[in-house]
């Protein structure tokens, strides 16, 4: 479990590929103080598990399915990428709750700078809207956002980068047309299926007995 809050920009230093998986070798330095074989490393965005340390990097395999369903295919040696380490037991949690577990990867149709921020318009497949809603969570690359407009004609989403996080992350070096890894509200997703799941019972579970037992 993550909490979207970057701890650093790590460096891309080697891949190894066969025809559909990747051993990523990543430069990293905040996060190497306490790294251990089989932690968990979100990458940008991805959960990954680690299965090598050497000094200052760390190795994580990436099976054929996350190469299919994000944009890590996309990255280089050399490329940057945004880790952060497992949500310890007793952090502060200052994002949301984040699985690692990307949906799919979106696509940049538009960034503006405005004052001293950047909107970031981003497409994503239409199965996921329904898990957009105004001022709500999204990851994008692993980074703990807040949904700031919805397009549903569009199938786009708009964020706000404020610039410490534009700094801080991948995100500055971004341009129209790049994809990025999208994972949207676990919390949205599960309150869908618990809805879906009781549909045939008699006492199934309603939007109003969510709502009365506080979970909308």
């Amino acid at each position: 479990m993550f909490t979207g809050i970057i701890e650093e920009k790590a460096v891309i230093q080697n891949i190894d590929e066969t025809s559909e998986a990747m051993v990523l070798t990543i430069q990293a330095n905040k996060i190497m103080e306490d790294i251990q074989l089989g932690d968990s490393i979100s990458v940008n965005g991805v959960c990954l598990t680690v299965t090598s340390i050497h000094d200052l990097s760390f190795k994580v395999d990436v099976m054929p399915e996350t190469v299919k369903a994000t944009s890590l295919r996309m990255i280089k040696p050399g490329s940057e990428v945004n880790v952060e380490r497992a949500m310890s037991a007793n952090g502060r949690f200052g994002g949301h709750f984040v699985s690692g577990h990307v949906d799919a990867a979106g696509r940049i149709q538009s960034i503006t700078p405005y004052e001293n921020a950047y909107y970031i318009d981003i497409s994503i497949p239409e199965t996921f809207m329904p898990y957009v809603v105004l001022k709500g969570s999204v990851a994008i690359d692993g980074i703990s956002l807040t949904i700031f407009g919805v397009d549903d004609e569009k199938n786009t989403l708009t964020i706000s980068i404020i610039p410490h996080t534009w700094e801080e992350t991948i995100l500055s070096s971004k341009k129209v047309g790049d994809p990025v890894n999208i994972e949207t509200d676990m919390l949205m997703k599960y309150t869908e299926r618990l809805m879906n799941s009781q549909k045939n019972h008699s006492a199934g579970i309603t939007r109003e007995t969510l709502s009365e037992n506080g979970y909308m």
